[in-house]
């Protein structure tokens, strides 16, 4: 899977699971030069999410990552 790809399942997972606010995530995006892995930290740093949605988070994009090895 591309990481343009993850990225939109991830905007898609904390809209739908998480309902953070899209206005949240584009404030987020608005540092392209981050890494993507940064982008769930930035959230929790910038107060738009608690810890425990950043658990979630993580805990998702390990399942996500693990399940794209799985299929190579």
């Amino acid at each position: 899977m591309s990481p343009s790809e993850q990225n939109q399942k991830l905007v898609r997972f904390l809209q739908q699971e998480l309902n953070i606010p899209a206005e949240s995530i584009a404030l987020v995006q608005r540092h392209p030069e981050l890494p993507y892995s940064s982008f769930p930290m930035l959230l929790w740093r910038y107060g738009l999410i608690t810890i425990g949605q950043l658990e979630r988070i993580f805990d998702w994009l390990d399942h996500s990552l693990c399940h794209s090895a799985n299929q190579l």
